[in-house]
């Protein structure tokens, strides 16, 4: 089962998430830039993906929502990344990020847009936005396509233009695809991935089957930290620690995350390595502020500059932002 099969019949609640809020001193924590902020506003965007979603996604969430989602947790900036639009409105979501970016009132400063790379007519639309410095890199979500999708020769060449526009590609694929995502980021040398959601990890894979709540995972554990580990091989990957919550257990507790969490950090390295929330998604399996103090407790025991690393440094370099 995919991620977004996952979406679509999980009938998990905000209610049910697990682990208990940690008490955080806002004068003491670390400023966090959120590389994953997902907002739509259903009277201007139409996301067929919602028609089969948990109720808890099924409406509007906008700048104001996310604020209050994130309140006293020092989100200094966010990157809004695309939700799936239809073709049809992916440069009016394009228009969206420019006007959200520019507004000092919020957090976000540039987004991930979408696109089709399949298709011949992406140089033109990816082309742009080649000079935005609000439009750092595209996403094509890939959790739903074939084996090979991506390494069609009009996919990889469009892919290698954006590296030559200075933009980044970021991958949500099934993790059992990983290595279809290995064979693009290895003949695009020249563009900068982001392999978001842990290579969209099943924290239940790493569980013995008792405690998977009757649920089955996406994979298998080690064919995933096999693969992960050849991503994070590749020079030109950096990891996104994001999403899994979605995927967690029923009143999960961070143990339950820290296998995935640990690969990925031990596998990239301090220096490739971003947090981010997946919100509102990642209500399906936890409140915001959940999920960030259960990755914070998994690092507790890593030093604080690489924890200052993981929640803000990386991404201001990787993103370019001021």
């Amino acid at each position: 089962m995919n991620r977004r099969q996952f979406i679509a019949t999980t009938s998990a609640t905000v209610a049910s998430a697990g682990c208990t809020s940690l008490k955080q001193h806002p004068e003491k924590q670390i400023p966090i830039v959120d590389t994953h902020q997902h907002l739509w506003n259903l009277d201007r965007f139409k996301l067929n993906w919602l028609d089969e979603a948990p109720a808890v996604l099924k409406r509007s969430f906008g700048l104001n929502d996310y604020l209050a989602a994130t309140k006293g947790l020092n989100i200094a900036k966010a990157i809004y990344l695309e939700v799936d639009v239809i073709p049809e409105q992916q440069k009016d979501e394009a228009n969206f990020v420019m006007e959200i970016s520019k507004n000092p009132k919020y957090p976000t400063v540039a987004g991930v847009i979408s696109g089709r790379p399949e298709n011949e007519g992406f140089a033109e639309y990816i082309t742009l936005y080649r000079d935005n410095p609000h439009i750092k890199g595209l996403r094509r979500l890939m959790e739903t396509t074939s084996d090979g999708f991506c390494l069609q020769p009009q996919f990889i060449e469009s892919v290698q233009l954006l590296g030559n526009l200075g933009k980044h590609f970021e991958i949500t694929i099934q993790p059992t695809q990983l290595n279809d995502a290995l064979a693009l980021v290895k003949r695009c040398p020249d563009t900068r991935f982001v392999i978001d959601h842990c290579g969209t990890a099943d924290p239940k894979a790493f569980l013995p089957e008792a405690r998977r709540g009757g649920a089955t995972p996406m994979h298998e554990a080690k064919p995933w930290e096999e693969a992960m580990s050849e991503l994070a091989n590749q020079p030109n990957t950096v990891c996104k620690i994001s999403g899994i919550v979605a995927h967690a257990p029923k009143d999960w507790v961070a143990e339950q995350l820290a296998p995935i969490v640990n690969h990925c950090l031990d596998r990239f390295g301090s220096e490739r390595v971003m947090f981010g929330g997946d919100w509102p998604v990642c209500l399906i399996g936890a409140r915001y502020d959940q999920w960030v103090n259960g990755l914070k407790e998994i690092v507790s025991n890593r030093p604080a500059q690489e924890q200052r690393k993981l929640f803000h440094d990386n991404a201001m370099r990787f993103y370019q932002l001021a």
